[in-house]
């Protein structure tokens, strides 16, 4: 059931436009769920990943992946990379699964980087900027989410994208992902567009509309 609904979110976000849709798969910290809790939904990701390629081909989409991809089983990571390569010279949308992630690993992640290139001269640390640090995590390339839906009445964001959803608007469902398809999506998205997003401005000084990001 929750693999129809990332289908039926996909293919709506696909027909009204939308460029970069994201989908919380797997957090690093479901690791520690029941083994064969955990068994089950490697299996359900790698089926979705074998049957979904012909349709992520015929609608242009490109598939990402952003987490820690190197602590999935071999079975996974090998039809992983093999839809990756599939799907990577689509380009009418982007898909991105979060697998093993957790947004305070990925900054942290990220600063390793940047500490060991400072480290080595390859760059000096006043030369670290917003954008500097932006490029070093899971999601370079990809731009910052304008939205961000949080559903099964839970009022948190669960570690997810705590970089890149610092202007994000949220918007919070009861309504179960198994649950979650077309018209909850679209209503989620009418919400948003209801939304003001001054980005730390007044009204008057920034007048862009939600379409506008």
């Amino acid at each position: 059931m929750g693999i129809r609904s990332v289908r039926a979110v996909v293919e709506c976000a696909r027909e009204i436009g939308i460029s970069y849709l994201t989908l919380y798969a797997f957090s690093s910290e479901n690791w520690g769920r029941p083994q064969a809790e955990v068994s089950t939904l490697m299996g359900l990701l790698r089926e979705f990943l074998v049957k979904e390629l012909p349709d992520l081909n015929r609608h242009g989409i490109r598939l990402n992946v952003i987490g820690e991809v190197s602590q999935l089983p071999s079975y996974v990571r090998k039809v992983l990379d093999r839809t990756l390569a599939a799907t990577a010279g689509n380009s009418d949308m982007t898909l991105s699964l979060a697998l093993s992630y957790a947004g305070r690993d990925e900054i942290v992640r990220a600063a390793r980087k940047l500490a060991a290139d400072a480290a080595s001269g390859k760059i000096v640390p006043d030369s670290i900027t917003d954008e500097a640090f932006a490029g070093m995590l899971d999601t370079v390339g990809i731009p910052d989410p304008d939205l961000v839906i949080r559903t099964s009445g839970e009022v948190r964001i669960s570690n997810f994208l705590l970089w890149q959803a610092a202007y994000a608007e949220f918007v919070f469902t009861d309504i179960l992902w198994p649950d979650f398809g077309k018209p909850e999506f679209l209503a989620a998205l009418e919400e948003y567009s209801r939304r003001e997003r001054r980005f730390g401005l007044t009204g008057e000084q920034d007048n862009r509309s939600p379409g506008d990001t």
